[in-house]
């Protein structure tokens, strides 16, 4: 696509609006126009699907935006009425957590600790898109009753602490606890009874509660980060509310809900499927990937309670995750110490104030932008300052922790989740080099746990981060805080779970 028939009406330097008929509300697009030109025909097609959907009313296109399952990887859709389980998609809450450990650079600079380290951390937190507890020596137990708590009850204080996570790091959540459609855990209770009385779930449900602490396959990662601090008084403040240092050590991990949510996602598309087939509900744009719900309906009901489900995994499988990676750098640099510095979800619907209304927002790879001053963070860390937003690049050109501004009202407070997909995963395998990308990481000093660095992952199949980051600073959503450069990798190559 070129600036000459793009569809777009340009409102500022990074930002624009993509027309709609029948008078709808138009999309909101935030990019720079190098970041437009990266929306091809199906990611446009998407958009306006989606955009058009019953009940949407407001529909953002993050500079991250590529195709995705029914609306875009990278998009923000908000509805009044209605759930959509396509813009959460089939990895529930998958999410980003960023742990912050009291060592400098120079800890981590000795190749032969750096693969100890690696080693370590790999004896406690499998890869690989069916792996589970059982695949490494130091993992932890989760019975099948911690697993029913778990997923019923989410980060509480005693199961964090039977777990082996500070009950601390809670606070430190977007969301350390979700509740079923009704805001009770009995909700979630009955639904989950509902769904063992299915033989096939309950046979597999223990096999996916051994998947707790452990990272998955795709795009799912662990990374140790040196902190690059940005310059700036308010940058200053933010970073000191977060607990960064510049020069110091944390690590950075992204992955979901894993094998469970991935369940609990493909019975509600399958449910909701056949609901339309039967009563001749017709699909947004024909793709059966954007059925949906009206809130309040039994179907609307069953899905809130699902997502619940799979949330509180994710949510302790990251905090598990930190624990166990914590753990493994105390036994190679004994006596440190470390603490959460945020953990938050880029796949997830949550009810939220949008014009004065109460809406549904949800957001498929795009994270949730609140300053300081908003409403919600009220009694939290961060009501001054704003929440941390943890954004992944790739390992070579780095990650970033921003802070939002109060510009993000104007994309339903929300920025994109990282770089963003430029290339799909069989034209990587196509055309990218292994050996030069292996290279690559060799001449950066930055080691892996893989023999080979997936080629499908390689940093060439993503988008120019430094663009995508412009375009969020030009749009006036959010400023970055610090510049996160990776010191080693965990990865798998496995297909991704999302």
């Amino acid at each position: 696509m070129t600036e000459s028939n793009t569809p777009f009406v340009e409102t500022g330097e990074a930002t624009a609006i993509l027309p709609l008929p029948d008078d709808r509300k138009p999309v909101t697009v935030i990019g720079t126009p190098e970041i437009r030109e990266t929306f091809d025909s199906g990611c446009l097609k998407q958009t306006v699907n989606s955009a058009m959907a019953p009940g949407v009313s407001h529909l953002v296109l993050n500079p991250d935006a590529h195709v995705g399952y029914g609306t875009p990887v990278g998009c923000v859709m908000a509805s009044p009425s209605h759930i959509y389980p396509g813009p959460v998609g089939v990895d529930i809450k998958c999410s980003m957590s960023l742990l912050a450990l009291d060592i400098d650079e120079d800890a981590v600079r000795d190749v032969r600790t750096r693969r100890a380290i690696i080693n370590a951390i790999c004896e406690r937190t499998p890869t690989g898109t069916g792996r589970g507890q059982r695949s490494v020596p130091r993992s932890r137990n989760v019975s099948h009753e911690l697993g029913t708590r778990i997923v019923t009850e989410g980060a509480t204080e005693a199961i964090c602490t039977e777990l082996g996570i500070p009950p601390e790091w809670a606070d430190r959540c977007e969301d350390s606890v979700h509740t079923g459609h009704d805001g009770t855990t009995d909700a979630l209770r009955t639904r989950l009874d509902v769904h063992k009385q299915n033989a096939r779930f309950y046979e597999r449900f223990p096999k996916k509660i051994r998947q707790l602490g452990s990272y998955g396959g795709g795009n799912h990662f662990g990374e140790c980060e040196v902190v690059r601090l940005r310059d700036g008084d308010r940058v200053r403040e933010a970073a000191e509310t977060f607990g960064l240092r510049d020069g110091g050590v944390a690590f950075l991990s992204h992955c979901g809900s894993r094998g469970l949510g991935h369940d609990m996602a493909a019975g509600q598309f399958r449910v909701l499927e056949e609901h339309f087939t039967k009563w001749g509900i017709p699909l947004p744009g024909g793709d059966r990937q954007l059925v949906h719900a009206p809130l309040g309906s039994d179907q609307a009901n069953a899905y809130l309670d699902d997502m619940a489900i799979g949330a509180n995994f994710a949510t302790l499988n990251h905090l598990l995750i930190n624990a166990l990676v914590l753990e493994a750098f105390q036994e190679v640099l004994p006596g440190i110490d470390g603490r959460l510095v945020y953990f938050i979800s880029h796949n997830i619907a949550r009810e939220e104030i949008v014009d004065n209304k109460p809406h549904w927002v949800h957001r498929k790879g795009a994270t949730r932008a609140f300053p300081g001053g908003h409403h919600a963070l009220k009694g939290t860390p961060f009501a001054a300052t704003g929440h941390p937003i943890l954004l992944p690049g790739n390992p070579q050109d780095g990650s970033s922790v921003m802070v939002a501004n109060p510009g993000a009202e104007a994309s339903c407070y929300s920025v994109n989740h990282g770089a963003g997909r430029v290339m799909g995963r069989k034209a990587a395998s196509r055309t990218l080099d292994q050996a030069e990308i292996n290279a690559s990481f060799d001449d950066r000093d930055i080691l892996t746990n893989c023999r080979n660095y997936p080629i499908d992952e390689a940093p060439a199949a993503y988008k120019d981060f430094d663009e995508v980051l412009k375009s969020v600073e030009l749009a006036g959503l959010a400023s970055e805080v610090a510049r996160l450069e990776a010191k080693f990798v965990i990865k798998d190559g496995d297909k991704a779970d999302d």
